[in-house]
C-alpha cells in the first residue's frame, strides 16, 4: 500500500462570537505519529486551503501538550477529546474539527469555559488559609483517602465531562459534573473540611447537584477516568445529610 502523503481536515470555524459557522477543509502533509495540533500548527504555518485559496490561519487554544492544562480540548470526529492527545494515525479520516457546543465559540475552535470557572466559585472550590501560615502545619491527610482525592486532583477543568452532559446547555444553569467532584476533593481535605458546609450549600443553590439527571456520560468521557458517577453519588448523600441536619438545627457535616 502506497504511503499517504497527505491528511485532510474539515474544520468548524467561526470569524468571532457573533458570526456564523461555516466549515473550510484542508490538506496537511502527512508525518508518522503526528497528532491534531502539530497539524493545526502546519495550516498556521501555511495557512491555504484545500482549494487553494489563501485564508486566515485557524485558531485554537493550547499549553502544555501533554494531556495537564485542558486547554486544546476540542470535538474530534464527533467526540470531545484533548487534541494534544489525538493521534492522525488513529482517527477516521478526513478528520473533522470543530468547537465544544457547550460553550459559547470566540473564533474558530476556540471557546470559553467561563461557566466552569464560575460553577468553581460557586462551589467555593479552594481550601482558605489566609492568615493562618503561622499556625503550624496542619492535619495530615489519611493514606487511604489521599489516594482516592489524588484521582480527583487529576481534574483540568477541559469542560470534555460538561460538553457530554446532556444537562448542560445554553437552556441549563446546571454547574456540571466536574464542579461537583471538586467539592467532594475540597471536602475531603483535612483543612478544607471546616468550610464543608459552605460547599455544600453551593452545591444546594440553583444550578446544583440537583441539576443532574445521572446520564453517566461524564465518566466516560473523561480523560483523567475521574470517577465523576462516584462523586456525584457521594455529594447527592452529603447534601441531602446537610440539608437534614440543617433543618434540625445541627451545624455537622459528613
Amino acid at each position: 500500500m502506497a504511503e499517504k502523503s497527505t491528511v485532510t481536515f474539515i474544520i468548524t470555524r467561526q470569524d468571532s462570537p457573533d458570526s456564523e459557522p461555516y466549515e473550510e477543509t484542508f490538506h496537511v502533509p502527512y508525518r508518522q505519529n503526528m497528532n491534531v495540533i502539530s497539524a493545526l500548527m502546519e495550516i498556521q504555518r501555511n495557512p491555504v486551503n484545500a482549494n487553494g485559496e489563501e485564508t486566515s490561519p485557524v485558531m485554537w487554544e493550547m499549553s502544555c501538550l501533554e494531556e495537564v492544562c485542558g486547554a486544546c480540548s476540542m470535538v474530534i470526529n464527533g467526540t470531545a477529546r484533548q487534541s494534544c492527545a489525538a493521534l492522525v494515525d488513529q482517527l477516521e479520516q478526513p478528520i473533522r474539527l470543530a468547537p465544544m457546543s457547550t460553550f459559547p465559540v470566540v473564533r474558530d475552535l476556540i471557546v470559553d469555559r467561563e461557566r466552569m470557572f464560575d460553577a468553581l466559585k460557586q462551589v467555593k472550590a479552594w481550601v482558605p488559609i489566609d492568615g493562618t501560615h503561622d499556625l503550624g502545619p496542619g492535619p495530615r491527610m489519611p493514606e487511604n483517602k489521599r489516594q482516592w482525592a489524588y484521582e480527583l486532583s487529576k481534574c483540568m477543568t477541559c469542560g470534555v465531562c460538561l460538553e457530554a452532559c446532556p444537562n448542560v446547555n445554553d437552556k441549563s444553569d446546571f454547574i456540571g459534573p466536574a464542579a461537583l467532584s471538586q467539592v467532594r476533593l475540597f471536602n475531603a481535605h483535612p483543612t478544607g473540611a471546616m468550610h464543608a458546609s459552605d460547599r455544600l450549600e453551593g452545591l444546594m443553590e440553583d444550578g446544583g447537584i440537583s441539576g443532574c439527571g445521572n446520564s453517566q456520560n461524564c465518566v466516560q468521557v473523561c480523560p483523567k477516568g475521574i470517577p465523576l458517577t462516584t462523586s456525584i453519588a457521594a455529594m447527592n448523600r452529603a447534601t441531602n445529610l446537610h440539608a437534614f441536619r440543617s433543618f434540625f438545627g445541627s451545624d455537622k457535616t459528613l
